[in-house]
């Protein structure tokens, strides 16, 4: 098996070397109906996931008529970032593969090969670091290029961003704008709700995850003048595994509880409106609002907001003129969590 602490650990020690890609790496999701259960099936693999709970989630993407938000949302992240490489005179060509359905990863390395690629930066599409968001991206990264053999080209994950100005900006956007497409009384009364996907505590112990979550809804949070509280959703796992709380449902129940009747709630924790937004925020918790009588307003992830997509053009150039980062991976951060036998 991979090292998986050797790999991200190794990350500050690169030589300053030119790049020739850049590959955009993302988690994957179903384009039709009959891509469903192999998907979960790819992502439940080796996890402590009840078969129910796969099946439930299958719904979710049935739901939409099998089709993920998060592949058509990666390629307009592409294409923006292709247009913003092309406006500043970047010259790299830009890859896309995922961990968990097609475009496979270990397929885009080898047609990275065909192209003649030989040292290309990775981005994997979360800003935070845990071992699912980041170190897992380290290891999916490595078991492509053994798949692929000796010539497999180097690959360097870009570090995560949490509190990146750009970032920061670009969400503190989002939540403004949707803070203002609310009258003027109703917004003074509506409450910041952030959320993020909870992980089982385990995981969240060994790595920077809640520390670095708090810290982005803190900076967004100064950067709209507007105080927020951190929550959690998508839990998956077996009922008596821990996980990261309080649930966005059980907290907007308590906040009605308390009078509360407007909310804003701002997903931080992911990067575009896939299917654990749209679903568990846009139906789940916008269904529980009507039913309670709370009006609920949500604002949109980073996407393609042009401050994000500058971000992502930085930090490629940052390596490119051979910068080393100050926010790679540390030493024994984000191990795997030990399975739970639950």
């Amino acid at each position: 098996m991979t090292d998986s602490a050797a790999i991200c650990d190794h990350q500050p020690m690169m030589p300053a070397q030119p790049y020739d890609a850049l590959l955009v790496v993302s988690f994957g999701g179903p384009e039709q109906r009959d891509d469903i259960i192999p998907f979960l099936e790819n992502v439940l693999r080796g996890k402590n996931v009840p078969r129910e709970r796969m099946l439930e989630v299958a719904e979710h993407y049935r739901h939409f008529g099998g089709k993920s938000p998060i592949n058509p949302q990666v390629r307009a992240l592409i294409a923006a970032l292709e247009n913003d490489f092309a406006a500043h005179g970047v010259q790299l060509p830009v890859y896309w593969g995922n961990r968990n359905w097609h475009p496979m990863l270990a397929d885009t390395v080898r047609q990275m090969v065909s192209d003649g690629v030989h040292k290309a930066l990775a981005f994997a599409t979360s800003a935070f670091g845990s071992y699912s968001g980041c170190r897992q991206y380290l290891e999916d990264i490595e078991r492509a290029r053994a798949a692929v053999g000796p010539a497999a080209p180097e690959i360097h994950k870009l570090p995560t961003f949490h509190n990146r100005p750009e970032f920061i900006r670009a969400m503190a956007d989002r939540v403004r704008t949707a803070l203002d497409s609310l009258p003027e009384e109703r917004r003074a009364a509506a409450v910041l709700v952030y959320t993020a996907h909870s992980v089982p505590l385990a995981m969240a112990g060994t790595s920077p995850y809640v520390e670095q979550l708090q810290e982005s809804c803190r900076l967004v949070s100064q950067t709209v003048g507007r105080d927020g509280t951190l929550v959690y959703q998508s839990r998956s796992g077996p009922p008596s595994q821990p996980w990261l709380e309080p649930d966005v449902l059980q907290h907007i129940r308590q906040l009605h509880a308390a009078g509360t009747r407007e909310i804003v709630l701002a997903p931080i924790g992911f990067l575009s409106d896939h299917m654990e937004v749209v679903y568990d925020l846009d139906t789940e918790a916008a269904e529980l609002c009507r039913e309670i009588g709370v009006h609920l307003t949500r604002a949109s992830t980073v996407g393609v907001h042009p401050g994000f997509i500058a971000m992502l053009r930085k930090m490629v150039v940052e390596r490119l003129e051979g910068r080393t980062p100050t926010d790679a991976c540390q030493t024994g951060c984000c191990i795997p969590p030990a399975r739970s036998r639950a």
